[in-house]
């Protein structure tokens, strides 16, 4: 290893950056510098040496080529311990780097721009970042190699502790992440430029996923699955990947996956709205006034089935709340919700003996305009993977087509619109059962549809009487529509289009009861 006497600093995220070179300096490192990287840390009173100083060759062509040198190069890849290299360097007077920080032109920041261009594109591709990175990290032993700014000050208490020198796995480690950070960089380029080619419908011939290791867990969805969750890096979207959790153990695999689903679909409401989950469906959903009352409706809806269950709010947790939460005969698991009062989360952890066990997860502000419409869903198949665009696809009255003799009413009309938003987020074949904003019955993951009405209608009880119901796909038969209209639902709203839509229509007029077409299929396997 080598201890750091020269350091090249060329940055586009500045980030810390003076204050990083600053500590450099007073430790004694030459720093050489480029471009703006330069002329800041010069007005901010640090020494610099041009990289043109260095090299003896000028920055050109508007800076696409300065620090490609061989000075650059050989002062990064010579090995320190090889005496022909030495030799070398001495006869062509290079001098050993051995720091090398640098970050990236920001090409993924300009391609989510509205509206850029090609060229704009193609010059945020850096060319010479990527090159000193692969270098100086194929060199770690020799070089340190530093690309993220969170990096720099455990840097600094390192090389003070260690007379300018750390340990030779932290520099491996730092190589790592190094060419994580330049695989990333170019299959982003070359998943943008792939894109481009419309042939494809926007999706690019090879498929390269980034993720990062966020955690272990104990085991996958049973105890003999070894597990670990991993995250996109920069998601701005709230999401389960990236909310914060401030209380409880640590989160398992089914729970991960359960808060994902009770999270978008608690998404999709703008009133104060709770979502109850067990093993990724829905068996409580409501929308209320308050919290409070939104998050007792959603219990209440199937209290048998809730006992245990993972928990949507979209709203900040108040006392109310928290107080409705911890009533006696209920029992959550984990929480999601925009946030917490603190009196609230003082409830929640100490007011029931399973508070102990509870884990709260906090998103910050769910708002439609954060939502990310480009991302892919992503399902994998042994050998293989399944990409879709999002099911984004929004309630629009515009689009609905009352196909019975009997109009809704306004109140049936927001009913219907509730069920169409849940009935989207359950296992097919899915039917859900409607009354004043509030899930009474829910049918999911049959494989016949005629199942999963029974079903919701048994758990509705007498609910069902002056329900609303949704289903996720066409009627291919009647029988449906008989048997919930003889139960007591009195609008049904559904995609439409089977060739047998005509007799589920005349059921419909027969019973006396509503039914409207949406023309949208809501299939979720």
């Amino acid at each position: 290893m080598s201890r750091v006497e020269r350091a090249l600093i060329s940055v586009s995220d500045k980030t810390g950056i003076v204050e990083f070179a600053r500590e450099l300096q007073h430790l004694g490192v030459e720093i050489i510098s480029t471009g703006g990287t330069s002329k800041l840390l010069k007005e901010n009173g640090v020494r610099v040496i041009e990289i043109s100083e260095y090299t003896g060759f000028p920055e050109i062509m508007d800076g696409r080529v300065k620090t490609l040198h061989p000075k650059v190069h050989g002062g990064l890849l010579a090995l320190r311990d090889n005496e022909t290299h030495r030799k070398q360097m001495k006869d062509l007077e290079i001098k050993p780097i051995d720091m090398v920080v640098v970050n990236l032109y920001p090409f993924e920041k300009t391609i989510a721009k509205k509206g850029v261009s090609m060229e704009e594109a193609i010059e945020n591709i850096d060319i010479g970042g990527p090159s000193m990175i692969r270098s100086a990290s194929k060199n770690y032993k020799h070089v340190i190699v530093i690309i993220n700014p969170k990096r720099y000050e455990f840097i600094i208490e390192e090389l003070k502790a260690n007379r300018n020198d750390i340990s030779e796995k932290m520099r491996f480690e730092l190589a790592i992440e190094a060419f994580r950070t330049t695989g990333r960089y170019d299959r982003i380029i070359a998943n943008y430029f792939d894109s481009l080619d419309k042939e494809k419908g926007g999706y690019p011939t090879a498929i390269s996923l980034d993720y990062i290791k966020r955690q272990s867990l104990r085991y996958g969805e049973n105890p003999h699955q070894v597990a670990a969750f991993y995250v996109e890096e920069n998601v701005q979207e709230p999401c389960v990947s990236n909310a914060q959790q401030l209380y409880g153990k640590e989160l398992s695999y089914n729970n991960i996956i359960d808060l994902n689903a009770a999270l978008e679909l608690v998404k999709e409401f703008e009133r104060p709205s709770a979502i109850v989950i067990k093993h990724t469906n829905p068996c409580g959903a409501a929308s209320a006034d308050t919290l409070a009352e939104a998050f007792t409706k959603a219990y209440n809806g199937d209290p048998i089935s809730a006992f245990g269950c993972i928990l949507g709010l979209n709203k900040t947790v108040d006392i109310a709340t928290a107080e409705a939460i911890t009533e006696p005969g209920h029992f959550v698991e984990a929480i999601i919700a925009p946030g917490y009062e603190k009196e609230a989360v003082e409830i929640l952890t100490t007011k029931r003996k399973w508070g102990s066990g509870l884990r709260l997860l906090k998103t910050g502000t769910l708002s439609a305009k954060l939502i990310d419409p480009c991302a892919y869903d992503m399902k994998r198949v042994v050998g293989g993977m399944l990409l879709q665009g999002r099911d984004l696809s929004v309630y629009d009255p515009a689009n609905l087509k009352i196909v019975t003799k009997k109009k809704p009413s306004e109140k049936e009309m927001a009913d219907l619109r509730f069920a169409f938003i849940v009935c989207k987020h359950v296992k097919s074949n899915s039917i859900v059962l409607v009354r004043n904003e509030m899930v009474v019955g829910v049918g999911a993951g049959q494989m016949s549809r005629i199942d999963s009405t029974e079903i919701s209608i048994k758990k509705s009880g007498d609910r069902v009487k002056g329900a609303v119901m949704a289903s996720d796909a066409f009627f291919p038969f009647r029988d449906s529509v008989d048997v919930a209209a003889r139960a007591g639902v009195v609008a049904i709203i559904q995609p439409g289009g089977s060739n047998k839509d005509d007799e589920s229509i005349a059921a419909a007029d027969e019973h006396g009861i509503v039914m409207v077409f949406t023309g949208q299929r809501h299939f979720r396997h």
